[in-house]
């Protein structure tokens, strides 16, 4: 009997936090939702960017806002954001919003996550990184004419300035939860 009661108790130290990591959300399934924003985003970009880096802004401009509303059906919503935006329609939700402040507070943390919202809603975030072929458009040093047209597409511009590597934005996705 006192061994049963020590394998038991073993067991539960061993492994008392596994039922902890999947009482949240799972952030596979938030990756899976978006996955297809991601992949069609970057070939709108890369498409854009084969026109020129003017051709690239309509990507992002029109493109990018296309891809977003044709992925958020079924109770999906799917979108991006950034702490500095260049559009201000990409505002982004509150949950989303506490998120980015704690990755931009500390570089310790910033993995993908899900999180348990409202409503029986949850939420799945994952961090951008500047990419080498982002830095045309979003960049330190971008081309006068290119900044020309940055600024005729989006007046109040707050996202130029970024460097390879750093943390600019976001990509989120909302969801219905599991039914109890």
């Amino acid at each position: 009997m006192r061994r049963g009661i020590l394998i038991i108790g073993l067991l539960l130290v061993t492994f008392g936090n596994v039922g902890d990591a999947t009482d949240g959300p799972a952030p596979e399934y938030g990756a899976a939702l978006i996955e297809p924003f991601k992949k069609n985003l970057k070939s709108a970009l890369l498409d854009g960017l084969s026109e020129g880096p003017a051709a690239a802004i309509d990507a992002c401009r029109i493109r990018a806002p296309e891809i977003a509303r044709s992925l958020s059906t079924n109770g999906v919503k799917v979108g991006r954001t950034s702490h500095r935006l260049r559009n201000p329609a990409n505002t982004a939700p509150d949950w989303v919003t506490l998120i980015l402040a704690e990755w931009l507070a500390t570089e310790d943390d910033r993995q993908p996550r899900a999180v348990e919202l409202d409503g029986g809603r949850e939420g799945y975030i994952e961090p951008i990184f500047l990419q080498p072929m982002c830095a045309t458009c979003h960049g330190t040093s971008i081309a006068p004419e290119l900044r020309k047209a940055i600024e005729h597409a989006y007046p109040a511009d707050e996202a130029t300035g970024f460097k390879v590597g750093e943390l600019r934005g976001v990509f989120w996705v909302e969801y219905p939860g599991p039914a109890d």
